[in-house]
């Protein structure tokens, strides 16, 4: 089973996660955001992985250090837990109804950072959570998983579902990159030799 415990520390946050990737979708998650809880509970549970969150944060001061960090060190437990990506799908893509709202993700685990966010979320807060942070989330995510990661709200009203759809679709593209391939058995998914 691909695990990996990641133990991010900085003046600003204090952050543990522990993941397994061939999961059940269990999780304890505590970020004291309880938006950002729901978040990533979601996704653990739509991407079958178990995962532990504990983050503590200078919330008095801003959200954005907690957010952005706990995205970064999400990342970098996904990038420990795949190890050298032998025989990984690599990339995966997924769509995601939320009563009216239609959120797209498409991801790749190609050794390279870059985010593409797209939420048309007017709202400054969804929940108690900064609205403008979820691209930092994800470009955290990014950055610590050398990932490409993908997200666009097609359309919906609710700026709750608007974000609900996109991390749940986020998940399942997670899924199917992180799933093994049988065809590619050990081969690493790169005509470069390289990820």
């Amino acid at each position: 089973m691909r695990r990996a415990v990641v133990h991010r520390q900085t003046r600003e946050t204090d952050i543990r996660i522990a993941l397994g990737i061939e999961g059940k979708g269990r999780y304890r998650v505590s970020t004291g955001i309880r938006f950002l809880d729901h978040m990533l509970e979601l996704a653990a549970r739509h991407g079958a992985f178990d995962l532990s969150i504990e983050a503590k944060g200078d919330l008095d001061v801003d959200q954005h250090h907690t957010v952005e960090d706990v995205g970064i060190a999400l990342g970098d437990a996904f990038s420990k837990a795949l190890g050298p990506r032998r025989g990984i799908n690599r990339a995966g893509y997924f769509l995601m109804p939320m009563d009216e709202t239609l959120g797209v993700a498409a991801i790749d685990l190609g050794g390279r950072a870059h985010t593409v966010v797209d939420l048309g979320v007017r709202a400054r807060y969804v929940g108690d959570l900064q609205a403008e942070l979820i691209r930092d989330f994800f470009e955290g995510f990014a950055q610590g998983a050398r990932a490409n990661v993908h997200l666009k709200v097609m359309y919906g009203r609710s700026s709750h579902h608007r974000v609900e759809a996109v991390f749940k679709a986020f998940a399942r593209a997670l899924r199917v990159a992180c799933a093994r391939d049988r065809q590619l058995a050990r081969m690493l998914p790169s005509t470069k030799g390289l990820l």
